[in-house]
């Protein structure tokens, strides 16, 4: 055991998202939520928390041992580097990660001379069905894995309101569809199929109230000769009843079968040269966020920290998600397969 609970967390952010941050550390029975900061003192105050408008002071007071940065790329240097000189050992900072992969290097770099686990909030490899498929292929139920597709489908990205009711910021930024949701499933390829080692890239723009871009196809060199496709449209929907649930539906191929993820969140297998389909995980039923993913992550920094169970997605192994991430947009000027 590395540390005492309850474990004290802080927490930096109180927009949109951060409501599924609050609500997911409130039910871990390690932790002890002690403090909110924001800028806007009034959306701090909300959580029912010590309130603060000043990181600094929320530190001092607080003594977190976990802060949790729930901000944009902008603020997020300043808020690791606030850590560092307090002293904090444990920071989980929300994706996407730095303003660029210069400031996410440095930042690393000075987290890790500094002794900070710094850890970035990519949950969607923590959602059930990606974990029950990683099972799947691991016991080895669809053989050897050949090739696999996700399609994303939320359907939010259609006429002059697109995103205005929920994120507004999605219209003006000027990368969209890789930079703010594919690089979800840059991570969880990584995790399902290893590091690529090059990507193809064709993007574009549909809708021409947005700056960036929402469409466009991505495939993944993988080892083992494994072929992956990220098929996304944001202006197209899939077969659900919350289109945020799975955001899409996924197919994963083997030499013996194959998986399924379908919008309900359930995932089937099928046997190679059959019709029927198996159920391996049923439809579901969390009513918050992407299957409770956020609660999984942070469950596992809490064991990481009580119990050295280790921890996914340290800053310094992120970087080669952004990595990919520029090689996307790289390929997609170009026209041409883009190393990493």
């Amino acid at each position: 055991m590395t540390a005492i609970a309850p474990l004290r967390v802080a927490c930096l952010g109180a927009g949109y998202f951060s409501q599924f941050h609050y609500e997911a550390w409130a039910r871990i029975p390690e932790v002890k939520l002690v403090g909110a900061a924001d800028l806007d003192l009034r959306a701090a105050a909300a959580t029912g928390l010590a309130a603060f408008d000043d990181l600094d002071q929320m530190i001092a007071e607080t003594e977190p041992d976990i802060l949790d940065i729930i901000l944009p790329p902008s603020g997020q240097a300043q808020a690791v580097r606030a850590a560092i000189t307090a002293g904090l050992r444990i920071v989980i900072c929300q994706k996407p990660f730095c303003r660029d992969l210069a400031e996410a290097t440095q930042i690393a770099a000075e987290a890790e001379a500094a002794g900070l686990t710094l850890i970035v909030h990519e949950n969607f490899r923590f959602m059930p069905w990606y974990r029950a498929m990683k099972s799947a292929m691991d016991a080895g139920e669809i053989g050897t894995v050949l090739q696999a597709t996700f399609r994303l489908r939320p359907g939010d990205g259609q006429g002059p309101r697109a995103y205005l009711d929920r994120q507004p910021y999605f219209q003006t930024m000027p990368q969209l569809l890789i930079q703010e949701t594919g690089v979800h499933w840059v991570d969880t390829f990584r995790y399902l199929f290893g590091d690529p080692a090059a990507v193809y890239a064709d993007l574009r723009r549909i809708n021409p109230v947005i700056a960036g871009e929402d469409a466009g196809f991505v495939l993944f060199d993988h080892p083992g000769d494994v072929r992956a496709m990220f098929d996304g449209n944001r202006l197209l929907d899939h077969a659900t009843d919350n289109q945020r649930r799975t955001m899409g539906e996924a197919l994963i191929e083997g030499t013996k079968g194959t998986l399924t993820l379908y919008g309900d969140g359930s995932v089937t297998r099928r046997q190679f040269g059959q019709q029927d389909e198996g159920e391996i995980l049923p439809p579901d039923s969390w009513k918050g966020f992407g299957g409770d993913c956020v609660h999984a992550l942070q469950a596992h920094v809490v064991s990481g920290l009580l119990y050295g169970t280790g921890f996914a997605n340290t800053a310094s192994d992120y970087l080669t998600v952004i990595k990919t991430r520029d090689a996307i947009y790289r390929s997609a000027e170009t026209g041409q397969k883009s190393r990493i």
